[in-house]
């Protein structure tokens, strides 16, 4: 379980960050950044999840828990809102959009990495 949980957590951060990093580069929201979005959104929530059900608990509060539970929201939120902003062709949106989503990789990041360093005993 644990390696499954790593791979698909592991998944999630390449996805993210390439979603995140080609659409801050490029200054161009693309439907390829938000399928790319989606897909890390997918990848991260197996991956807590599987690390939730190793743990005992979907939701632990504690600091990894808890900013893991607001960056898996923000992630859908940023996943929804870019979907939207793709299908209305909102012309500045797509040139603003990866404003917001350096915030959000920002965010997730917190979790990403307390659970990396802090391993299994946070």
């Amino acid at each position: 379980m644990l390696i499954i949980a790593i791979s698909f957590i592991f998944a999630a951060c390449i996805l993210y960050s390439v979603g995140v990093w080609s659409e801050k580069i490029s200054k161009r929201l693309k439907s390829w950044h938000v399928v790319v979005f989606w897909m890390g959104l997918i990848c991260d929530t197996i991956g807590t999840g599987a690390m939730g059900i190793m743990a005992g608990s979907i939701i632990q509060f504690n600091i990894h828990g808890l900013t893991g539970l607001v960056a898996i929201i923000l992630m859908l939120f940023h996943a929804i809102w870019a979907t939207s902003v793709i299908v209305r062709k909102d012309e500045k949106m797509i040139l603003q959009f990866h404003k917001f989503s350096i915030v959000v990789w920002i965010i997730w990041l917190i979790p990403m990495l307390s659970g990396m360093i802090l391993g299994s005993n946070v």
